[in-house]
Order: structure tokens, then C-alpha cells, then sequence
């Protein structure tokens, strides 16, 4: 809650309006007014409409396609710096680039460094995000990074599910820790051991999927396949038919980012999916795809907001 001794106020870019009001819903204080002028040649201008001297801002914006998302949430962070608040939390539910995290070939770019350099230069003090593609670009940040997790909310929607065979399975080898952590939390909740299956696939290009086999048995099993994005869905897709070729008796997915590009919506509609639950770390309009779920992360923001503004430890919250 809002305090004289404590003060904090939550904004929110084009891309994070919505999860911002549910925050602040939480949070039992107002979203504040914030403008964002456009020009006709697509430039566009940041203004706070109320004082945010010597408070604690946070803003609330993932970064998702296209870059103007990112540059309106630089252009939010510099705005408050330049208008004297205290700090500049930015609240990035979806960090983008983050794709981009090595050089896995020669001449290529690091996105999410480059976008974390650039996020520490406009001046954010303190970065608040989930489900990163990558844990190991919390380093490429010189500034706190609470990094939060969606499987909670979507364990616990799977738990309400019941599923009488519950098996989870992992879209590629990299995904294996994921699907590891996740069966963990299954567990805690049903209070029962949950198997776990890889799938091994080959990329040949970006979105595409090539060859996939599943490593272990999913035959009368109701499976859940747990990532961290559906971009294309095509991996989704491909790994919901493979399973049910091996003999699964149902086949849904749960990921923390819907960022449903393209034809994603109606490739999931298509596709051997029983359904894709996915938060709404980016906004996504539910009717375009009968089997999409969205469920919200919002409290567990909410909660870091409010240990953040209290000196309170995060990882106490079970939000990790």
C-alpha cells in the first residue's frame, strides 16, 4: 500500500497497461497517468501527468515486437530520472532479444546484453522480470534483477486440472531444467511423483523444426509440455504430434510468454494441442484462439513490488 514513508507509484507503457491495472489492483493504488504523444513520421514523446519527485517509479512494459515497445520504455525510464524520482524500477514482464544471449556463430550480435546496457543507460536503478530464455542474463545487468517465474501460476493451474496420468515433457534438451523445476513444483502441489520426457529436435533455420523424437514413454499419458515461449507455436505443434503418434492419451502445453507470431493462433487451433496456457506477461485477446488459457502473473509482481518498497526478502515469497 501507498505510505508517506515509503511512497512508490506504478506506470505503465502501450504493451503493459493491462497487467499494470491488475498490479495496482493488488497493490490497492491507482495506475498513473502517463502520456505518450505520437508524431505523424511514427516518432512519439513520454510525459509523466503527475509528480513522481523522490518516489519509487515502477513501469511496466515488455519489450515485445515490435522495437518500439522497448524504445518507449527507455524513453519512460529517462523521463522519470529526468523528473527527480527516487528510483526507476522497470518491470519487464517479457525481456526481448533475450533469444540472442551468445555467439553461437561467428559476426553475430548479442541482443540481450545489448539491451541490457541500453535499459542501465537511460537510468533504470532496478529490473523486475519473468521467465527469462536464458538465468544467465541476470549477469549481463550492473543492477539488481528479480527474476520471477510464471510456473507457479501455471503449476497451479495444471493442479486444478487433475489429470489422472500427468506426465511433463521438455520441447528440446535445453529445456530439460525447466521441465525439472516444473515437475518439482507438480509435486508440492498434488503431492505425488511426476515423470518427465524430452524431446530432441533439430533447427535447420530460426521457426523452423525439423526432426523430432521423444526420449522416454508418453503412451495412455495425459502429458503437459512446458516451455518458455510460443512464438510460431511450430515446435508446440510439432511436439503435440509427435506425442500423440507415441500414444498419449492427451497433450497440452503451458508456457510463460504468448508471443503467438504469425499464424501461431491458428496453427495451436490446428494442431493435436487439447490446449496452450500462457500468462499475460503480453497482452493477447483470447478469442482469437479457442484453446488458448491465459492466466495472470500479476500478484506475484505485485508481492515483489511491495518486499521491494518493505526491504523484504523476495526469494522468501515463493515467487523464484
Amino acid at each position: 500500500m501507498l505510505t508517506e514513508t515509503n511512497p512508490y507509484k506504478v506506470f505503465a507503457g502501450s504493451k503493459g497497461e493491462a497487467l499494470a491495472l491488475r498490479v495496482c489492483q493488488h497493490l490497492g493504488c491507482p495506475l498513473g497517468k502517463l502520456n505518450i504523444a505520437r508524431f505523424a513520421d511514427g516518432e512519439f514523446a513520454v510525459s509523466f501527468e503527475e509528480s513522481v519527485r523522490g518516489q519509487s517509479v515502477y513501469l511496466v512494459q515488455s519489450t515485445c515486437p515490435n522495437s518500439d515497445n522497448l524504445l518507449e520504455l527507455l524513453l519512460m525510464i529517462d523521463a522519470a530520472k529526468r523528473a527527480s524520482a527516487y528510483k526507476v524500477i522497470a518491470v519487464v514482464p517479457y525481456f526481448g532479444w533475450a533469444r540472442q544471449d551468445r555467439k553461437d556463430k561467428p559476426r553475430v550480435s548479442i541482443g540481450a546484453k545489448l539491451v541490457a546496457n541500453m535499459l542501465q543507460t537511460a537510468g533504470a536503478d532496478r529490473v523486475i522480470t519473468v521467465d527469462l530464455h536464458a538465468d544467465q542474463i541476470q549477469g549481463f545487468f550492473d543492477i539488481p534483477v528479480d527474476h520471477l517465474y510464471g510456473a507457479n501460476v501455471l503449476a497451479k493451474y495444471v493442479a486444478d486440472l487433475r489429470l489422472k496420468n500427468l506426465i511433463v515433457a521438455s520441447p528440446d534438451v535445453g529445456g530439460s531444467k525447466r521441465a525439472a523445476a516444473f515437475c518439482k513444483k507438480m509435486h508440492d502441489l498434488i503431492d505425488q511423483e511426476v515423470p518427465m520426457v524430452i524431446c530432441y529436435k533439430h533447427r535447420p533455420d530460426f521457426n523452423q523444426v525439423g526432426e523430432m523424437r521423444v526420449l522416454g514413454d508418453v503412451k495412455d499419458k495425459d502429458v503437459v509440455i512446458v516451455d518458455d515461449m510460443a512464438d510460431t507455436a511450430g515446435t508446440l505443434c510439432k511436439a503435440a504430434e509427435v506425442m500423440k503418434e507415441c500414444g498419449a492419451h492427451s497433450v497440452r502445453a503451458v508456457v510463460a510468454h504468448g508471443i503467438m507470431s504469425g499464424n501461431a493462433a491458428s496453427n495451436i487451433a490446428n494442431s493435436a494441442l487439447e490446449e496452450l496456457v500462457f500468462t499475460d506477461s503480453i497482452p493477447f485477446d483470447e478469442t482469437r484462439c479457442s484453446k488458448v488459457k491465459v492466466v495472470s502473473i500479476a500478484d506475484p509482481i505485485a508481492e515483489t513490488i511491495l518486499a521491494i518498497q518493505e526491504h523484504r526478502s523476495v526469494s522468501e515469497l515463493n515467487i523464484h
